[in-house]
Parts: C-alpha cells; structure tokens; sequence
C-alpha cells in the first residue's frame, strides 16, 4: 500500500467512545499496509468552551495568548487518541502543528502556511508510527511564537502535510458522507455526489459550504493532492474532489450544487461623488482594514446630484470594523451616509456544466419567482451564480432551486452527528 493522511473532525472525536471508533478505523489502515498521518481537530465543541473560557477571562483577549489557549484542544484530542491507539497495539506519536514542522506567518487567529518541514515526522513513520499532528496550528516563521490558521483550517493542515510528504491522498472524516448538491440540514433530499472538480469545490466552499475549509481546496488545487471526503460514522464511499478537466464535458452535469451563506452583511454607502477614483478609495479603506469583499453593486448614477450609491457584500463578523473604517475616511470620501444590514444571506448555484448550456440564468431566477423570493444583489463568475436574498428567505431559495435543477434524490441524506464536519 501507501502513504495516506487522515483528517477527523471535532464531531468525530467529540468524546472517550469516539476517540476509540476513531482509532479503529485508524489501526485497520494501517494494518492494510499504509503509512499513516492523522491530523486531529479540537474534541466536539472544545474550542467554542475555549473562546468563551478566555472572553470571561477577558473581554479582549489578546491574540497571541489566545492563540496558546486555544491550540490546547487539538494537543488534548491527539494525546487521547495516540493513548487509544497504543491500547489498540499501534505505536502512535502526537506532536503539535510546530513540531511536525508547520511554518506559518505571524498573524494571530489567522496565519496561512508557509512551508512544512516533515523531519520528525518522516522520522516517526520510518519506525514504523502512526503520526498524529495537531491541525489548526503551526510556529510563526518570524517570531517563533504558536499561531492559529482559522477557524476549520484543520482541513487545510492534513492538505498541506498530504502534499509535504507526497501522500497519495488526503482523507477528510467528518459527519456527513461526503459532498452533497445541497446543505442536507436544508434539503432533506439533497443527493450524494461521487466526484467533484478543484473548481466547483472551491466555488461549493466559497459560497458557504463547510464541508471542506477553502484554503484546505485552494492548497489541495494547487499541489494536485485528491481529497476523499467521507464520514468518519459509516464505511460509505465519499466524494473525491480531484482533477476532472481531462472529462468529457458533454457528460457533465449542469448545476452540481446549491451552496448558502448567512454569514454575511451588505454596506450601502450613499451619495458617493461620481467622479474617477471614489470607489478606489472606497475599497482601499476596506483594503487597509484586511475586509474581504464579495459582491459589489453600483447604483445609475443621479444625473442631477452628480452622485451615486455602491453596495457591497462582506463577512459579518467584520461589519463593525467596516463601518468605523469608512466612517473614519468619511470626510476624504464625501459620502452622504452608511446603511448596513445583516439580515441576508447569499445563494448560489455551482456547475462547470452551465458553460456550455444557456438558460441557467433565467431557470434560477424563475424558481425563486415561483418560491416568492426576491432578488437584492446579483454575481456571477463563468461557473457560478450568486444571488442576496433576506436572511428568512434563504432556505426557501436553497429548496426551490435544487428542485428547478432536478437534483432531488428520492431518499434522505444522513448527517450522523448534527454539524456537517
């Protein structure tokens, strides 16, 4: 056999009996011959308890000591598991991300891998482990300190080590199995899908599907590595996001699936001068301030006002830094004022099949007539087509497209242990 890497997610690894499950299905890897890397999330909700221990503690955290608090939950669940493996009679080492060689920036709470220097891991395997690392963390290349990689960027850690010691694959565990045309918590009808494309897989995460962290399908894109995506309470195949391009596209499917996100907030700014530069300055505040930026949307401009409105999407969560930063520029900018709302959510449907095939646009749009849902932004790339829609109105849009594009399956989708990873 191979090389594999394996990664359980905390709702695999949520308690003492799960921990055991899991190094069963471990163990019989490597009994049938493979060397084995498993990265480990933190146990069931352990880093949420963590995040609320600290606010507790203190209202504002400092990122660096949070940053050692939190790595403690994945350290937890990769002891308990190389303990339960040794039970078992497999010799088992954990290290944390730093130790098996994850180098990263130095950004606190969000640093993206640099480079992984696998020696101790290499090593480990050589005499015959079972490796366990600590995902969602590395050491900053800089100032040595402990960082964090984001929230579910566990996903991205078992990638990235896939790629660093030349796996044959990565197999992402977590409680659904696999891929689906659709949120099963939404659509109870949503179907399996065997195997799916780097490209629409990054769209699916992009778009709010959290099946698999999106830096996790960016690096796996990027190094060629196939990701098997499958749960880790059944022995049923999952879904591998590989390399499809060499397909014929005359057999791919139209829409592969319907992705939603509620995470998100729209900003108006109003009576915005329409002059050349304004909206550069606009989106170089938001720049400045590290705010990612989704859909934008200029209004026509007011002829007799010589002014205009531009709608923007963006994380939720970095709504109030927003607002302040474009308040703060408020007087370089000349804006009338600011709307802000958090109540929507994005729709979007996602096929390398629509490509080839006119009419996608408007048998979206008809099915969410039909639904009675209205239609607030709009965004489209060559094989997606997002939509905002408000927030009470996102799993009706989600149900009434998935039907429109005839992906409904006739039995119900399974999700083991409620979270989705």
């Amino acid at each position: 056999m191979g090389r594999i890497v394996q990664k359980f997610g905390g709702s695999s690894v949520a308690d003492a009996a799960s921990i055991k499950r899991v190094a069963r299905r471990i163990l019989n890897a490597k009994l049938a011959g493979n060397d084995v890397v498993v990265v480990i999330s933190a146990m069931g909700d352990t880093t949420d308890e963590l995040m609320d221990l600290a606010l507790q503690v203190s209202p504002q955290p400092k990122a660096r000591e949070l940053d050692m608090l939190l790595t403690t939950g994945e350290r937890q669940s990769a002891a308990l598991l190389a303990m339960a493996l040794s039970d078992l009679g497999a010799e088992a080492r954990s290290y944390t991300g730093s130790q098996a060689g994850v180098i990263t920036t130095g950004k606190h709470g969000d640093a993206r891998i640099i480079d992984i220097t696998p020696g101790r891991v290499e090593q480990a395997l050589n005499e015959g482990n079972v490796v366990i690392v600590a995902g969602f963390q590395g050491v900053s290349q800089t100032t040595k300190d402990v960082t964090t990689l984001g929230r579910g960027a566990s996903d991205t850690t078992a990638v990235a080590l896939a790629a660093a010691l030349g796996a044959e694959y990565c197999e992402i565990y977590s409680d659904v199995d696999g891929v689906f045309t659709a949120d099963p918590r939404i659509v109870s009808g949503a179907r399996h899908i065997p195997e799916i494309s780097y490209e629409e897989m990054l769209e699916m995460a992009a778009n709010g599907a959290k099946i698999l962290h999106l830096r996790c399908v960016e690096y796996a894109r990027r190094e060629s590595v196939p990701v098997h995506v499958r749960s880790s309470f059944s022995d049923k195949p999952g879904t591998w996001v590989k390399d499809l391009s060499k397909g014929n596209p005359m057999e791919q499917a139209l829409i592969t699936g319907i992705a939603q996100d509620t995470k998100e907030a729209k900003i108006t700014v109003v009576g915005v001068p329409d002059r050349p530069g304004e909206a550069a300055e606009i989106f170089d505040t938001i720049a400045r301030n590290e705010i990612n930026v989704d859909m934008i949307v200029q209004n026509v401009s007011q002829v007799a006002s010589g002014r205009t409105d531009i709608s923007f999407t963006l994380p939720m969560d970095d709504g109030r830094k927003a607002i302040d930063a474009l308040n703060a520029a408020k007087e370089e900018i000349k804006f009338d004022e600011l709307l802000y709302d958090d109540q929507i959510g994005k729709v979007s449907v996602i096929g390398v099949g629509m490509r080839s095939h006119p009419g996608v646009t408007a048998k979206f749009f008809r099915a969410l007539s039909d639904a009675d849902v209205n239609i607030d932004m709009i965004s489209t790339s060559e094989i997606r087509i997002s939509v905002v829609v408000d927030a009470d109105h996102v799993d009706t849009a989600v149900r009434a497209a998935h039907t429109a594009f005839g992906l409904d399956a006739e039995g119900e989708a399974v999700v083991y242990a409620g979270t989705g990873r």
